[in-house]
C-alpha cells in the first residue's frame, strides 16, 4: 500500500503564530492508471492466511452484515418502485465491504459524516433497520422523525451526524466536530465519508488544509466507486490517485480496496487510532464498484458492457462468501441460515415501516428553530391568512 507522512505540525493553539520552514513531503510514486487494482493491507500475505488468523463468528458476522447491507438496500429499490419511498435514493450495493469494514473499525463513540449515500453506514453504526427503513418512508418513527428521507439519516445515539444531499456539505462540518473534541480534550475521532467527486470542490481543500494545520482528529474517507454520477475518474480528476491528493496537506494518504473487508477495517483502523492518539488526520480511498446506477432511477446507460462485467466480478458478498466457503468458516447449510435471518429481519424492518405513522401536519414547524423565535409563523397553506 503506497503511503504519504508528513512530519509532525504546530498544533492549532501555535500554527496561527508559527511559521513551518519545511519542506513538503513527496509521495511514492505510482503510475497514475485506473485500471491498476487497488491495494490491499497487506498484498504479500494471502487471503486464506489472513482469513485463518482471524476468529470464525467475527468472520462469519462480517458477511452477515455485508450481506444484511444488500437485501436492505435491494429492499429498499423494490419499495421505491412500488412509491413507498419518495425523493432521492442512493443505494449502497457493491460498497458493503468498506460499508462494514469501516464499522468495523470504529468506536461506538466516534463520530460519522456521510454522503447521502448512507443508509449502509446508518446500520453499520448501529441504528435499528426498522428506524432506517422508516426514515425511507417518511414516517414519524425514523431517524429524522420522517423529515430527512433517504438522504438525511441522522441519530445522536449512535453519533451517526449524517446524511447530506450537498455534495461535500459534510467535510467542513465534519472537521468542525474534530475541532470540538480537540477544545473538549477527548479522545473520539470523526470519520468523514465521500465520494469521489467531492474531492474536486472547494470545501475538500479548505477542510484537509485546517484538519492538517490545527492537527484534528478526523480521517477523511472517499468512496471511489470509479464513476461520479455518469462520469469516469480519469475523465474528471486530471490526478486519478485520490489518495495523493494528501501529499497536499502534509497527511497521511492511504488507498484500500474497497471490495476487501479485512483490508478495509485494518487500514481505517490503523488511521482511525493515529488520529486518536496523535492528533493526526488521515486519507483514504477505497476503491470498489458501484452495481448500479447512481442513484434508484439511474439506469446507468453510460456503463459499457465490460465496465458492468468488472464490477459483476468483484461483487464483495460473492467475493467474500467464497473466501470463507474455501476456507470452511462457511459452509452451504450456514449461507442459507444466514440468507434466511438476514431476509427475515430486513422484512420485520419493512413491516415496521410501513406500520409506523406518518408525521402529523401539525408538527410540521417543529424544530425550525432550536429555540423560540418570536413571530414564529406555522400557518399551514391551507389556513387563513388572517384570523380576524
Amino acid at each position: 500500500m503506497t503511503t504519504s507522512t508528513a512530519s509532525r505540525k504546530p498544533s492549532r493553539k501555535t500554527a496561527r503564530s508559527t511559521a513551518a520552514h519545511t519542506s513538503a513531503p513527496v509521495a511514492e510514486e505510482r503510475k497514475s492508471d485506473a485500471a491498476e487494482p487497488a491495494r490491499t493491507q497487506d498484498d504479500s500475505v494471502p487471503a486464506d492466511a489472513r482469513i485463518a488468523a482471524e476468529d470464525p463468528d467475527s468472520l462469519r458476522g462480517l458477511y452477515r452484515d455485508m450481506l444484511f447491507v444488500r437485501r436492505f438496500e435491494e429492499r429498499t429499490a423494490q419499495s421505491y418502485q412500488q412509491a413507498k419511498i419518495g425523493g432521492y435514493c442512493h443505494l449502497n450495493l457493491g460498497e458493503e465491504a468498506t460499508v462494514i469494514g469501516l464499522g468495523a473499525a470504529m468506536r461506538p463513540t466516534d463520530y460519522l459524516f456521510t454522503n447521502y449515500r448512507e443508509h449502509g453506514y446508518a446500520l453499520a453504526k448501529g441504528i435499528e433497520p426498522g428506524r432506517v427503513m422508516a426514515e425511507l418512508y417518511g414516517r414519524s418513527t425514523g431517524t429524522s422523525k420522517g423529515w430527512g428521507g433517504s438522504m438525511h439519516m441522522y441519530d445522536t445515539a449512535t453519533r451517526m451526524l449524517g446524511g447530506y444531499a450537498i455534495v461535500g456539505g459534510q467535510v467542513p462540518l465534519a472537521v468542525g466536530a474534530a475541532l470540538a473534541i480537540d477544545y473538549r480534550g477527548e479522545d473520539d475521532v470523526v470519520v468523514c465519508q465521500m465520494g469521489e467527486g467531492t474531492t474536486n470542490i472547494g470545501a475538500f481543500h479548505e477542510s484537509l488544509n485546517i484538519a492538517a494545520l490545527w492537527n484534528l482528529p478526523v480521517v477523511f474517507l472517499v468512496i471511489n466507486n470509479q464513476t461520479g454520477m455518469g462520469t469516469t475518474v480519469e475523465r474528471s480528476s486530471a490526478e486519478p490517485d485520490l489518495w495523493k491528493r494528501a501529499a497536499a496537506y502534509r497527511m497521511r494518504g492511504e488507498r484500500v480496496d474497497g471490495t476487501d473487508v479485512l483490508a478495509v477495517r485494518d487500514v481505517a483502523g490503523e488511521l482511525i487510532e493515529t488520529a486518536r492518539r496523535e492528533k493526526k488526520p488521515a486519507l483514504l480511498e477505497a476503491v470498489s464498484h458501484r452495481l448500479k446506477g447512481h442513484s434508484v432511477v439511474d439506469p446507468a446507460k453510460y456503463r459499457t458492457e465490460e465496465a458492468v462485467s468488472i464490477a459483476r466480478g468483484n461483487d464483495p458478498i460473492v467475493r467474500w462468501r467464497d473466501a470463507l466457503l474455501a476456507a470452511g468458516v462457511l459452509d452451504d447449510r450456514s449461507v442459507a441460515a444466514l440468507e434466511a435471518e438476514v431476509t427475515a429481519a430486513v422484512a420485520a424492518a419493512v413491516e415496521f415501516a410501513d406500520t409506523s405513522p406518518h408525521p402529523e401536519p401539525s408538527s410540521l414547524f417543529d424544530y425550525n428553530y432550536a429555540t423560540p423565535v418570536a413571530g414564529d409563523s406555522r400557518r399551514l397553506p391551507a389556513d387563513p391568512l388572517f384570523t380576524h
